[in-house]
């Protein structure tokens, strides 16, 4: 017990010193600091890199534009470079991010990225440039989501065209290594790009190469097809449009996709929980639904075919382009007439999928082409075309008009022309009663039609659940959704699938297959998909998993409300047979012997495009949950009642 007090006291007195000793410290932090001299920085107060090493020179430059706003580029320039072209690109991706893939001294690994095709670049000696987009990034100005041409979409005094012109009379003046020629290209919105400065080119333009380019974003390209709303491309919108430099990001809430766009109940329901409808260009869209004088006054193969052609140009397209399958074929289409001396316009179709054509092109999914077809052609087709165009003293190349590479076969073609015969009759290959496909007419006495039942609450995936968004990450399928196996789609009861007998003979298309169909809804809206597929033999020797493969050759969606005009969406009347006849995408293939012809019909394509209701309301963007009802679809098959795709057959 005595020590038990004596620790006790002993601790008592400890705890008085300590609180003695914490006052003191107290008292001593609230006087003012000493005085005392800061250690030196050890960071230079102005760094420059010595870049000791380099292959190339780095410049990051400020050039102005004829109304004062000043666009942020990005040089590069091979060491030694002497008389040199120039390859231009202009993004709304970021040019630093363009050019910075790498810690590295060599200009190979820092291009090695998105929208670069680098082996060309650094092979061929060529001066890079990047530049951001007036209102992206690096660069001064307002922001304009494909910002229309000066006229009565744009007031202002500058556009693409004028901004691609300023900047090439800048670069040809303050590079000294150049020889003053310049090329231009890109992908995607950097492919639509080089179609702007084909409107009012500079002199020292010599060539362009648009690849997969946006060019009608309502008829095909990124916003809608036919009228049906692309509704996974609000991610792109978002992430685009929202800030300056990209710093919101979209953001997905389920696992699958198909949950978070059910739930949301339309397009425009999901805009407007996501803050989407504060984006001016979001509103544009939710404005102007149909294909009216907004769409058709910014459709570059319009303003294209309207001017004279001065600068040669090579379409690169893609056959099973996830993102702009209209465009290219859409301007080869509207400016090849002008090339009467055959010299100036060229197309380029390759198997891959959108910007492919700078990857590794050796296969798509479950689709192999035996052999690196996207870099067979930078090799063989590119590398000489630009070097024609742009380096002093090369010789002409041996590029065909169209080079086209045949799927089927997996060969590539030389024409003169696409399609190879134009103006010909193309061959109806008809839907049959018993879900048959045939090039005879159906005949009398046959069952008149087919049917199904199309629910809004239940519609079709566009692929194979789990869906996953948009996007290029690892582990992330969506540029392959084109050639999906199409068996999950065949096997549905609101899925019509017509399939041929097995092919004893090869059947080889080149061109634009058109959908025929005669229907009828109980509604009073629909859509419409067709899809033209090649079903391969049960089991293929070699390669086991593609064993009974059903290969969507092209297909496409068409919003029923514009069957009588584009311009203006109409009620669909109720019950009756109408016909419906749309463009799908281009194709060059050959169905092989011992492979099928398929061709499915149905009515939604989920979440890909928004769901139609079914019921006729003046604007689906602003479609309400009792909008949405239940529909019974009719397909015809008789004769004055054919259905049909128009196949354009070659020998």
């Amino acid at each position: 017990m005595r020590q038990r007090i004596v620790g006790a006291r002993l601790g008592t007195i400890a705890f008085g010193a300590a609180l003695l000793c914490g006052a003191a410290i107290a008292q001593e932090a609230s006087k003012p600091p000493a005085t005392y001299k800061e250690l030196p920085s050890e960071v230079p107060a102005d760094f420059k890199p010595t870049h000791h090493g380099f292959d190339h020179d780095r410049r990051d430059v400020m050039i102005p534009m004829r109304d004062g706003v000043q666009l942020h580029a990005v040089i590069l320039v091979p060491k030694g470079a002497r008389n040199a072209p120039i390859l231009l690109t202009r993004t709304p991706y970021d040019a630093n991010r363009l050019t910075g893939h790498a810690e590295s001294a060599h200009l190979g690994p820092v291009l090695n990225g998105y929208d670069n095709a680098t082996d060309v670049i650094v092979e061929g000696g060529y001066i890079r440039v990047v530049e951001d987009v007036r209102g992206k990034y690096g660069s001064e100005g307002d922001y304009v989501v494909n910002r229309p041409l000066r006229g009565p979409r744009n007031p202002t005094p500058v556009d693409h065209a004028t901004d691609t012109y300023d900047t090439i009379d800048w670069l040809v003046k303050n590079i000294p290594e150049t020889n003053g020629k310049v090329g231009i290209l890109g992908i995607s919105y950097d492919g639509f790009l080089p179609l702007m400065a084909l409107v009012d080119p500079h002199p020292a333009l010599k060539v362009s190469v648009p690849m997969n380019p946006m060019v009608d974003g309502w008829m095909g390209d990124d916003w809608f097809h036919h009228g049906a709303f692309r509704q996974l491309n609000v991610g792109w919108i978002y992430d685009q449009v929202a800030t300056h430099k990209g710093t919101e990001k979209w953001w997905i809430s389920h696992h699958d996709n198909y949950d978070m766009y059910m739930q949301a109940g339309s397009a425009g329901g999901l805009a407007r929980l996501r803050g989407l409808d504060r984006i001016g260009f979001w509103r544009k869209l939710e404005e102007h639904p149909s294909y009216d004088a907004f769409w058709q006054q910014q459709a570059v193969d319009k303003l294209l075919a309207e001017r004279p052609l001065k600068v040669p140009v090579m379409l690169v397209h893609s056959l099973w382009d996830q993102e702009d399958i209209y465009g290219a074929p859409a301007v080869y289409k509207a400016i090849e007439p002008k090339d009467t001396g055959n010299d100036k316009v060229f197309l380029a179709i390759g198997p891959w999928y959108h910007g492919q054509v700078i990857l590794d092109g050796s296969a798509l999914g479950a689709v192999k082409f035996h052999a690196d077809t996207a870099w067979q052609f930078r090799r063989e087709v590119l590398a000489p075309f630009l070097a024609q165009y742009l380096k002093d003293g090369a010789p002409k190349a041996d590029v065909a008009p169209v080079t086209a590479f045949e799927t089927g076969t997996n060969t590539w073609r030389r024409f003169q022309a696409w399609p190879p015969r134009p103006g010909e009759a193309s061959k109806p290959l008809y839907l049959r009663a018993g879900l048959k496909l045939s090039f005879d007419a159906p005949a009398s006495g046959d069952a008149e039609s087919d049917e199904y039942a199309s629910d809004p609450s239940k519609p079709v995936p566009f692929r194979r659940r789990p869906i996953q968004p948009m996007g290029y990450g690892s582990g992330n399928t969506w540029a392959e959704w084109l050639v999906d196996d199409q068996r999950e789609a065949s096997g549905r009861p609101d899925v019509l699938a017509y399939v041929s007998d097995v092919l004893t003979s090869p059947v080889k298309v080149a061109g634009e297959p058109i959908a025929n169909l005669v229907a009828s809804t109980t509604g009073t809206d629909s859509d419409w998909v067709v899809k033209l597929i090649d079903v391969y033999p049960d089991e293929v020797a070699g390669d086991e998993d593609m064993g009974g493969y059903q290969l969507a050759v092209a297909m496409d969606i068409f919003r029923g409300r514009y069957r009588e005009s584009l311009e203006t969406a109409r009620p669909i009347p109720s019950g009756r047979p109408l016909p419906y006849r749309f463009a799908l995408p281009n194709v060059n293939h050959v169905f092989l012997p011992g492979h099928r012809i398929m061709v499915q019909v149905q009515s939604s394509w989920f979440p890909l495009y928004d769901r139609n209701p079914q019921a006729f309301v003046p604007n689906i963007f602003q479609a309400r949950p009792g909008d949405y009802v239940k529909a019974t679809q009719r397909v015809y098959h008789a004769p004055g009642h054919a259905s049909l795709v128009e196949l354009p057959i070659v020998p």
